[in-house]
Parts: C-alpha cells; sequence; structure tokens
C-alpha cells in the first residue's frame, strides 16, 4: 500500500473534515501519498485530483462543509462510467480508496471494491444518522445542536404570541433528527416516518396541554413523514389553534462541527487508512458505544438501520 485516494461524496455533513484532515496526516505518518478527489465520483471520473501533505490540511477541522467539495455522479451507476474510473485509478497507481459519505457513497465505494483491483474503506457521513453498523455518523451530533438551537428559539416566540409551531426537519426515510430533538426540547409531538401520524390524537395532545396552562406549542416534523404544512393545515382545523411552519432546511448540514464530530470523525479517519495498511477492503469502519469496529459494505448496504421505537414512547411519555 502506497497511494491512498480520498473522497467524499453525497450529502455534505458537519466533520467531513475532520475525517479528511485525519485520513490525510495519519497516512503521511505512515508513509503513505495521500491524494484527494474532487467532487466525489464525478471528479474521479474527470481525473480531477492531487495530492495532498500535512500542510494542505492545516486549519480545516473547524470548518463545515468539505474542502474537496461533493456531487452526485449518475455516470459512475453504469458499467462503462466505472471501468473508466478504475482505469484511471490504475493509471494514478492508487492502492486504497476512502470514501466519505451516506448510503449512496457507500453503494459507489462496495462496487470499486468488487469491480477492481483497489481496496476501499468506508466512513459514515449522514446527518440522518441512517446507516447500518453505527452507532453514529458524522455530522449527527453537529446537526441535532443546530436543530435543537433552532427550536429553543422559536419557542421563545412561540409563548409570546401563544402559537403552535411546526418545525420540520430533515429526514427523508428516517425520523432519527426529529425524534432526538423533539425529545431533548421537550416538544409536545413528533411526526416521523417510522409512525403512521394520527391527526386527532396529535390534537388532542396539543388540547390537552393547552388546558394544563402550556404557552406554546411545538410539534417536530421530519420531511419524509409528511409535510410540514400539511401538519398545520389539519392541527388548525382541528384545534383551532393558530400555527406557524419554520423549515430548517439545508441549515442542518453546515456550520462548525462540535467537539463529538470533530472526535468521531478523527478517529474513523485513523481507523479507516490502518484498516487499508491491514489489507482490509470492502468494509465500513464505524462506532459501537466507545469503541471502534469495521463491518462489511454488504451487510451495512443490505441491512435497515432500525429506528429506537423506544426513544418515541419516551418522548410521549414526558411530553
Amino acid at each position: 500500500m502506497k497511494r491512498i485516494a480520498i473522497l467524499t461524496s453525497g450529502g455534505d455533513s458537519p466533520g467531513m473534515n475532520a475525517a479528511i484532515r485525519s485520513v490525510v496526516r495519519y497516512g503521511v505518518s505512515k508513509g503513505m501519498e495521500m491524494y484527494g478527489i474532487m467532487r466525489g465520483y464525478t471528479g474521479l471520473l474527470e481525473d480531477d485530483m492531487m495530492q495532498l501533505n500535512f500542510s494542505d490540511v492545516g486549519g480545516i477541522m473547524e470548518k463545515g462543509g468539505t474542502i474537496l467539495k461533493t456531487a452526485r455522479c449518475e455516470e459512475f451507476k453504469v458499467d462503462r462510467g466505472r471501468i473508466e474510473a478504475y482505469e484511471i485509478l490504475k493509471n494514478r497507481k492508487i492502492d486504497g480508496l476512502v470514501v466519505i459519505g451516506g448510503d449512496g457513497s457507500l453503494n459507489g465505494a462496495t462496487l470499486v471494491a468488487n469491480e477492481s483491483n483497489v481496496k476501499v474503506v468506508g466512513i459514515p457521513a449522514s446527518i440522518d444518522n441512517d446507516i447500518y453498523g453505527t452507532d453514529m455518523c458524522i455530522g449527527v451530533d453537529t446537526c441535532l445542536n443546530t436543530v435543537v438551537e433552532n427550536i429553543q428559539k422559536l419557542k421563545d416566540t412561540a409563548s409570546s404570541h401563544e402559537r403552535a409551531f411546526i418545525v420540520e426537519t430533515m429526514g427523508r426515510n428516517c425520523g432519527y433528527i426529529a425524534l432526538v430533538a423533539g425529545l431533548t426540547t421537550g416538544s409536545e409531538a413528533i411526526v416521523i416516518p417510522e409512525v403512521k401520524v394520527d391527526y386527532q390524537a396529535l390534537s388532542d395532545k396539543l388540547l390537552s396541554g393547552k388546558k394544563r396552562g402550556k404557552v406554546n406549542s411545538i410539534v417536530v416534523v421530519a420531511e419524509g413523514a409528511a409535510s410540514a404544512y400539511t401538519v398545520a393545515r389539519h392541527l388548525e382545523n382541528r384545534t383551532g389553534y393558530e400555527t406557524r411552519v419554520t423549515i430548517l432546511g439545508h441549515v442542518q448540514r453546515g456550520g462548525s462541527p462540535s467537539v463529538f464530530d470533530r472526535l468521531l470523525a478523527s478517529r474513523l479517519g485513523a481507523n479507516a487508512v490502518q484498516s487499508l495498511i491491514d489489507g482490509k477492503s470492502n468494509i465500513m469502519v464505524d462506532l459501537k458505544g466507545s469503541k471502534l469496529s469495521s463491518l462489511g459494505l454488504d451487510e451495512v448496504l443490505q441491512t435497515k438501520k432500525e429506528l429506537d421505537i423506544g426513544l418515541y414512547d419516551l418522548a410521549n411519555t414526558l411530553s
């Protein structure tokens, strides 16, 4: 193992830069030549990469986003595109590849591992925390802190005007962001894809809170479960509440990564490079409890990560 390349792909998440820094510096410390590929698999197909040294990744750990940029690449999904990519990696004499991203990025990683001679290790980075095999993905903690901070600010306004605020978070098929943010801000209700929404029960809960003297109501909605505007319309019709909708959108992806995300990214980055040096391939490095481990990418991609519904029940009990 002499040359290792790194790319970031798919949706960005806070902490990707910390992972890049760790991969590069750990690799250099082990005598490897390290290369950064720009704009994910798109940049790979365009042979857009450059060698990275210690100083090239200085001062990036505290930055959000990714210095390597990211893009989605339809061309890589077809055989011809991947053959071109493998030829580029061969010509560049790349022995190992580190892929940082979510399930789409890891799908690409396992194709490289299975179809070429390049060894590949994936690092889970997704604010949705929907990747099987790891307790936490890079970016989740920072995203949650952003969401919680914004909900707390909205609660001030909701109390002043005695209104119900419907807050929409990201989460296409996974309600983790909405669930944890709703639980930790004491929101009245949480709407997630994993639990079918009962608008009557939701309305009754808000009315019950009002009878207890609550002067604000916050409902957190995962975008994959329902539109925040649909939820607001149902609640207004059933309760007579005046509602306001806030869609947090892409602000959830940005910002300086938290201490947790910087630490997690640094640990996973170094572990990914060491795994390549040890001859491992087609795996994802992950976090279980407080310890690092790894899992085959095939198992990661074929298994759905289940949401802890116990947290949903707890949120309902405490609200």
